[in-house]
């Protein structure tokens, strides 16, 4: 059973970096059938796509975070990792990390998420 948790700080304060981790559980992350994707949810809003980290570490980002965002991974840990830089209150959000099935694109397996706040 694949299971995935996303952890980090709970509160950013205003212009620093936001830096979240998913750890993968029960397959590993270089599998070539799977890509692992970032999604939030701003509160009140729907789901906002990030990013994706494919199977051999390439990266695609969404446009709207293009910028600020940086997805990375840790084979030796199976973990995956978010940035965002220069936050601002707008990035409130709980974030998801989720395996993608690469043939079908669709999702299968989503961590819990985790509240992230920016505040002062």
């Amino acid at each position: 059973q694949v299971q995935l948790q996303e952890s980090g700080p709970g509160l950013v304060k205003p212009s620093q970096t936001l830096s979240l981790t998913c750890t993968v559980s029960g397959g590993s992350i270089t599998i070539s059938a799977y890509a692992w994707a970032w999604i939030r949810q701003p509160p009140g809003k729907g789901l906002e796509w990030m990013g994706v980290i494919g199977y051999d570490g390439t990266t695609f980002y969404s446009p709207s975070f293009k910028s600020r965002t940086s997805i990375s991974r840790d084979t030796s840990k199976n973990q995956l990792s978010l940035q965002v830089t220069s936050v601002t209150p707008d990035d409130t959000a709980v974030y998801y990390c989720s395996r993608v099935q690469r043939v079908g694109h669709y999702y299968d397996y989503w961590g819990q998420g985790t509240q992230v706040t920016v505040s002062s």
